[in-house]
């Protein structure tokens, strides 16, 4: 599927709309945990990373038009309508109207708020790291609603259904995908501090 804009013209982008660390942070690893599941499924690895990128690209700025400011900037910046549908989908429910119906935004849906509860989970780890995460310790930091409470429970319940995949199989599998991606995000994120002087 085509996306009308590269990876390097959406990092720009993304850098345009997004100041802070944790949001740049979380784009990339939502990019990345994407890219595993594409490549897992044997579908279009460039169209779902730059989905993942791009998915909060509105947030930071317009916090209160979340996923309705990013169809106008997308579109200006070339965007295709079926990244724009992507992108927008993941809201859904809470801030878009617009169903996530191909695989793909059905896995975005799903792994967006999981993959910031895993991150989360990391930082608590002796090691700082999802290397040595297990299943039982993300089922726990999952059950405990004051853990990360900003990351949606029912999101990632409701995720984890419209994908067909009970709950525990999802924490896993996106544990499996962090593991896989983590030094890919430290080398971007690397990057960008160097890009912004904020070594």
């Amino acid at each position: 599927m085509d996306t009308g804009i590269d990876r390097e013209a959406a990092w720009r982008l993304l850098k345009q709309y997004n100041e802070k660390d944790f949001h740049i942070q979380h784009a990339i690893t939502v990019e990345k945990v994407m890219g595993y599941f594409a490549q897992k499924h044997g579908e279009d690895v460039n169209f779902w990373s730059i989905a993942g990128l791009l998915h909060d690209i509105d947030y930071e700025k317009y916090p209160d038009a979340h996923c309705q400011k990013a169809k106008d900037i997308l579109k200006e910046s070339g965007a295709t309508e079926d990244l724009i549908h992507a992108v927008v989908s993941h809201g859904y429910g809470v801030c878009s109207e617009v169903e996530p119906t191909h695989l793909m935004e059905k896995t975005m849906y799903a792994v967006d708020e999981l993959t910031g509860l895993i991150g989360a989970a990391a930082l608590m780890r002796p090691s700082k790291s999802v290397q040595d995460m297990k299943l039982k310790s993300i089922k726990k930091k999952f059950k405990d609603k004051a853990f990360a409470a900003g990351c949606s429970r029912d999101t990632i319940k409701k995720g984890a259904e419209i994908l067909g995949m009970n709950i525990d199989d999802l924490l896993w599998e996106t544990v499996l995908a962090m593991k896989a991606v983590e030094k890919d995000i430290e080398t971007e994120m690397e990057r960008y501090r160097k890009e912004t002087g904020n070594e």
